[in-house]
């Protein structure tokens, strides 16, 4: 099998060998850490997706959702140049990020002591929690990814996340 024609089939096999192509089409071996980025990053947006079904905040969810697909296609691809700038993260992201959270901070007391992480909180903000320890897996994992590659594209992505785990310790305590 060469390509996936429709939807009723979505086996290649070209991976059954433990290579697979990123963006750019460069063959690497599914071990190599930028797979671990786009995994952890994955794991994140699927836990978003979850807390969505739990959330009043869909919106915000989706408008974060979308902005990870962002940070995967730089994340996935070596030559930036055939990047639309639509799928780069921008300052307004992370301006839209410190915004929420200090909208959100405006109506909620957070206590300067040690808090459980969903166990202090209501079942949507467990969700949220378990969100943010992830985004700051992604971090970690993303950092360790720029050092690898030294790609400056990441810097703002990298922001971008450190921003987000911010964003959801503040909503996974917000009390409506």
């Amino acid at each position: 099998m060469s390509s996936i024609k429709d939807m009723k089939q979505i086996s290649t096999q070209k991976g059954d060998t433990g290579y697979t192509r990123n963006y750019s089409n460069k063959k690497l071996m599914k071990t190599n850490l930028l797979f671990h980025v786009l995994g952890d990053m994955d794991e994140l947006s699927s836990s978003l997706g979850l807390a969505y079904h739990h959330s009043t905040m869909k919106d915000e969810i989706r408008i974060i959702q979308t902005v990870l697909q962002k940070i995967n296609s730089v994340i996935a691809t070596d030559d930036y140049s055939k990047l639309n700038e639509e799928f780069f993260v921008k300052e307004s992201d992370l301006a839209w990020l410190e915004t929420q959270s200090q909208s959100i901070l405006n109506y909620t007391v957070i206590e300067p002591v040690f808090i459980l992480p969903g166990s202090d909180t209501s079942l949507e903000g467990a969700y949220f929690d378990m969100a943010r320890s992830i985004t700051r897996r992604v971090e970690r994992s993303l950092v360790s990814l720029h050092e690898d590659t030294n790609k400056e594209e990441l810097l703002l992505s990298m922001k971008y996340l450190n921003r987000l785990s911010d964003y959801l310790f503040v909503v996974a305590r917000y009390k409506k």
